[in-house]
């Protein structure tokens, strides 16, 4: 099918994804003017805020060792990334190059499925995201509690809390090219510990233990939330797509290089600990690694350990939140949210989306560690079916749009590789508790009520909203269109 546009009084006939002159352009991007916010992130920062978005390191997966016991644990972090961490990886690199802007996959569900469903996944994955890094200073403080009593509960928490947060918001203002290279510097530190702790523990290492399971004792719940925290939100880097190098070449790069280090800086350190040390499942939760790590190499290790799972909560923090901020602002430069929510700080930051992003985070740091995981990856599960949905209609509806990556196998390939995660979407939600189920109900209906107000606000022009003039249209009136399929 051909587009019509009007040029010098003229009808011009162009095929789609082509443009005079014959370049070839994809959805989602026409040359553009936009100015540069300031410097673009290269391919190893990127790897290391992916790796941030979804792991930090095995801080926080103690909890599928007492859930389920120690084959169960290591089976989950090698079987688990196949179902679920390739396919959303594979899907985010060619939706990223296919939509390289910072509203990553709010744009991807407006152009399938219309800019009302495109609200209600920026809205579910916004809120999502802040919930996951209310997570981080929780986790932050419980691995220094043990060294620093005071830090368990009442006031000091709370200051200690709130302390964390406004610094490391400070951190996100100053620049997404400070917070890549902060990640990189963090991620080293956070890891290296283990491989230390992995070579002393070689000598006590006993494969027997790897292999202790029993079935009927397997708290399913939270082995799966757990499992499905520390390995998803590889979506996530697509709301800075807008921030990156050329992203065609450098995000799938990025990518596959971040899914190696993300599964062996699990893989290794539980094959470590659960090898080195006697299996004790209740002594697994929050922290344990610092302990067995003053088992095997003594106060040294443990206090260079406790040191690395701080860092590395600070690595998470400030760059799930580079992602909240930034898909604001995405969204705003689509009209999607008023105008000021654009607005960029000096440093090139999204001014208002980080306060937001930082406010929500305060609010929410009262609830406990699990209700946080179970809560968030609720409307994760509903953000992740709309994706799938979007990235199966777009390759229907639009099968020969120019994608810079593209996952081999066709459209049926498109479909059967949504399916395992499909399936563990529903098995995640099953076994959700009623309370978390009410809660993000309830969150989820404010989203459907929030959309339709936001409109009417701007028709009544009671707040401004704007397009930005240099992104590509998704929405079905063909007169705003310049491409038309």
């Amino acid at each position: 099918m051909k587009l019509r546009v009007k040029a010098n009084n003229r009808q011009a006939s162009i095929e789609m994804g082509e443009l005079p002159g014959g370049d070839y352009v994809a959805v989602g991007e026409l040359p553009s003017t936009r100015s540069n916010h300031g410097r673009k992130v290269s391919v190893l920062p990127l790897v290391f805020l992916i790796f941030y978005e979804v792991s930090g390191g095995p801080f926080g997966v103690e909890d599928t060792v007492q859930a389920a016991g120690p084959l169960f644990a290591l089976l989950g972090f090698l079987v688990f990334p196949l179902i679920w961490s390739v396919p959303e990886a594979l899907i985010t690199a060619e939706m990223g190059t296919m939509f390289p802007e910072n509203s990553g996959y709010v744009v991807w569900v407006s152009s399938a499925l219309g800019p009302y469903w495109g609200f209600q996944q920026g809205w579910m994955k916004w809120l999502s995201g802040v919930i996951d890094n209310a997570l981080y200073p929780v986790l932050f403080l419980d691995y220094l509690k043990s060294g620093i009593p005071a830090l368990g509960g009442g006031l000091p928490r709370v200051v200690a809390t709130w302390g964390l947060t406004i610094v490391l918001t400070y951190l996100n203002y100053r620049g997404l090219t400070i917070v890549g290279w902060v990640a990189v510097c963090l991620g080293i530190f956070s890891l290296l510990p283990f491989v230390v702790m992995g070579f002393l523990a070689i000598p006590d290492i006993r494969p027997s233990r790897w292999t202790v399971a029993n079935v009927h004792d397997v708290d399913w719940n939270l082995y799966l939330n757990t499992l499905f925290w520390n390995l998803n939100y590889w979506d996530s880097i697509s709301t800075l797509a807008g921030e990156v190098e050329n992203p065609k070449k450098t995000l799938p790069k990025a990518l596959f290089y971040a899914v190696i280090l993300v599964v062996l800086g699990y893989f290794f350190p539980l094959l470590i600990g659960t090898g080195a040390v006697p299996v004790n499942r209740e002594l697994w939760s929050d922290g344990y690694f610092s302990d067995i790590a003053m088992i095997i190499g003594g106060a040294w290790l443990h206090w260079w350990l406790q040191a690395a799972a701080a860092m590395s909560n600070m690595g998470m923090f400030v760059t799930e939140m580079s992602s909240d901020s930034f898909q604001l602002l995405g969204m705003a430069e689509r009209g999607m949210l008023p105008e000021f929510f654009s607005k960029r700080s000096r440093h090139g930051t999204p001014l208002i989306g980080i306060l937001f992003s930082a406010s929500g985070v305060i609010l929410l740091s009262w609830l406990s560690f699990q209700e946080i995981v179970a809560a968030e990856n609720f409307l994760y599960c509903f953000g992740m079916i709309l994706e799938f949905l979007a990235f199966i209609l777009l390759r229907i509806k639009h099968p020969n749009a120019t994608r810079p990556y593209k996952v081999p196998g066709g459209t049926a390939g498109a479909i059967l590789m949504c399916v395992p995660p499909t399936i563990l979407i529903c098995v995640v939600l099953y076994f959700s508790s009623v309370k978390v189920l009410l809660i993000s109900l309830v969150a989820m209906a404010i989203g459907f009520v929030m959309q339709p107000c936001l409109k009417f606000m701007e028709k009544k022009r009671w707040m401004k909203f704007s397009r930005s003039s240099e992104l590509d249209d998704f929405d079905n009136q063909e007169e705003n269109r310049t491409l038309v399929y």
